[in-house]
């Protein structure tokens, strides 16, 4: 089986984007952020991975802060499973009051995740 040479954003974005009618982001061309998109679409459901992780896990080791902005500025439209990403320790990273955190941590708990005090049980930690 050949393999494909087609980029992320040519197999994954692309066709997502214009199902839903949207013009494409102007980060298909930037390699590191696909690379931290396409490690975030692996994290298995159930599991979450912190921002460090992904970051090494595409090569780009020591960009914890990347990962934060590769996911802030995803569209919509590319449904990433971006609750998967967690801080340092297993920590959900948004303010306990905040909509985002109450929003993060209705979905892990739908995947079976357990939370205490805004922090993932370690055993759902994923080795990436």
């Amino acid at each position: 089986m050949a393999r494909s040479t087609r980029s992320f954003a040519e197999m994954f974005l692309a066709p997502r984007l214009k199902r839903a009618g949207s013009r494409r982001p102007s980060f298909d061309d930037n390699p590191a952020i696909q690379a931290i998109w396409e490690v975030i679409c692996t994290i298995p459901r159930g599991q979450v991975s912190s921002y460090g992780a992904v970051a090494r896990a595409a090569g780009l080791p020591g960009r914890a802060r990347l990962t934060g902005y590769a996911l802030r500025m995803a569209p919509n439209d590319l449904e990433l499973p971006w609750h998967r990403v967690v801080g340092a320790g297993g920590r959900i990273a948004f303010p306990n009051a905040s909509a985002a955190y109450k929003e993060q941590a209705r979905r892990l708990r739908a995947e079976g995740v357990t939370l205490k005090n805004g922090r993932v049980d370690r055993s759902f930690i994923a080795d990436l």
